[in-house]
């Protein structure tokens, strides 16, 4: 979601960077902290507030880029719903000094690429090419964060190409995206937490000028962003650059944000949606996570992923192909991942399922599964290949080097401190099977639990013979 259609995958990004980094160890060794692979972190805070994160690697020729908003969907305006993803397809649209496709052309003519995209509680653009484009493209990324081409067909321009996204990706889809859009205003209970990330129409058309100025004034200032670098660089370089490019944007003051922590619930919320596209009937659950930094939130990432990781999972094993109930089962954290969120999120599972079955069949079948962890536990050999998977998965994407930098600006950003990287591995490393039976008995309840049961318009339907007849 919230991604700029007209611009390649991450996973393209990804390809392009250093593939020749390679693990020193396999993954049984690095699950100690002697053999660990320990990713190099250097940050430093300008004179401005801009806080540069470099992590040096010379594995490769080229470098990855990412700079990080500290600002996101729950920070965006009342009645501008939509406001902080239309912004992000705004910053790509040029700027006095770089006109409009000058950003893309100076990247992916020294054979780089670029992205963007927009969660909760951060706005972030990435790039990747050779290292002997790294001042082409600082420069850029300080030109569009000193100022923006501010004019009305840009604006009328980028909020036709937002409402099309919505048309295509949500609108004239199958289930809509309910899975993450429908559940969370569902699941929550404050405004910033539960609207519509992606808008609507009315309020993507109130847009005006002043609210972009307003918006790139308060929030796209040196003092709320994060600058990361990763590969071909030093750090002497890397914050000399940093320096040389954006120690001159003055900071700016920033809003403070309003208060938008919840608690977990405590009694079930359902809902019954139709879908005219849909051929069969689909689920949400979804239960609010612990709060980031939590003691549960690295428990909570390995009982996720013995619940949903995979065709391996419990749930998967167990409704889809035990019971089967399920046509299919994927899991998710909100609209990121279970290490970069700064306030409430959720542990979504969503699954097609049979129109022979129900949703309450299914629950029932996810609460089994739920309850025998509770009881039992995980076993050591299994604790070990979910945590050899988590692991794997943190670790190859730190492989690349536009992966590196988003993620090093992410963990800066959210957690204040882009070392987390290396303290991820050692807190996966050290939970227990007591920890998993904790959280799980602690957030996957019925009484935490949101329902979206979306079923095809005509399983909704009232029958013809039903009906009361008609009056003479």
């Amino acid at each position: 979601m919230l991604k700029t259609t007209r611009r390649t995958t991450l996973k393209a990004l990804g390809m392009l960077a250093a593939a020749g980094l390679a693990l020193t160890a396999t993954l049984a060794d690095a699950a100690t902290s002697a053999d660990r692979w320990q990713i190099p972190v250097h940050v430093k805070t300008l004179a401005n507030g801009l806080t540069v994160v470099v992590s040096p690697d010379a594995s490769s020729p080229t470098v990855g880029i990412s700079v990080v908003y500290k600002v996101g969907m729950r920070l965006e305006p009342r009645n501008r719903t939509g406001f902080a993803h239309l912004f992000e397809h705004l910053m790509f649209q040029g700027t006095p000094k770089a006109p409009k496709g000058v950003f893309d052309k100076v990247i992916t003519s020294g054979g780089g690429n670029n992205n963007g995209s927009t969660r909760p509680d951060f706005t972030n653009y990435i790039e990747t090419a050779p290292s002997s484009s790294l001042e082409s493209m600082l420069w850029l990324e300080a030109d569009r964060m000193t100022t923006l081409d501010f004019n009305p067909a840009t604006l009328k321009n980028q909020q036709d190409v937002v409402k099309e996204e919505i048309r295509v990706n949500v609108q004239n889809q199958p289930y809509g995206g309910f899975m993450w859009l429908d559940i969370s205003a569902l699941a929550f209970d404050k405004w910033e937490n539960a609207h519509d990330g992606y808008g609507s129409f009315v309020d993507l058309e109130n847009a005006n000028l002043d609210d972009v100025r307003a918006f790139h004034r308060d929030f796209y200032g040196p003092n709320n962003a994060v600058l990361s670098i990763a590969g071909d660089v030093t750090p002497a370089q890397g914050f000399a650059l940093a320096e040389k490019y954006f120690g001159k944007i003055a900071a700016r003051p920033t809003p403070k944000p309003s208060d938008f922590s919840e608690g977990l619930n405590t009694k079930e919320r359902r809902l019954t949606q139709p879908d005219k596209l849909a051929q069969v009937p689909a689920i949400a659950a979804a239960w609010k996570l612990p709060g980031r930094g939590s003691r549960d939130q690295a428990p909570f990432a390995v009982l996720g992923q013995l619940l949903g990781g995979g065709d391996a999972s419990r749930l998967y094993q167990g409704l889809v192909k035990g019971r089967e109930l399920a046509l299919n089962l994927d899991s998710f954290y909100g609209l990121t991942g279970i290490w970069e969120y700064d306030g409430p999120s959720l542990f979504t599972v969503y699954s097609l399922y049979k129109p022979t079955t129900t949703a309450d069949a299914l629950l029932a079948a996810m609460d089994e599964e739920i309850a025998r962890i509770v009881k039992e536990g995980v076993s050591d050999t299994e604790l070990k290949h979910l945590k050899t998977a988590l692991l794997a998965d943190w670790y190859n994407d730190l492989e690349m080097f536009l992966r590196r930098a988003d993620r090093l600006a992410k963990l800066q950003a959210l957690w204040g401190d882009a070392n987390v990287v290396n303290q991820v591995p050692v807190w996966i490393d050290a939970v227990t099977s007591a920890d998993v039976q904790r959280v799980a008995a602690t957030y996957l309840t019925s009484a935490n639990r949101s329902v979206i049961d979306r079923k095809p318009a005509a399983m909704l339907a009232v029958p013809a013979a039903s009906q009361p007849a008609a009056k003479p």
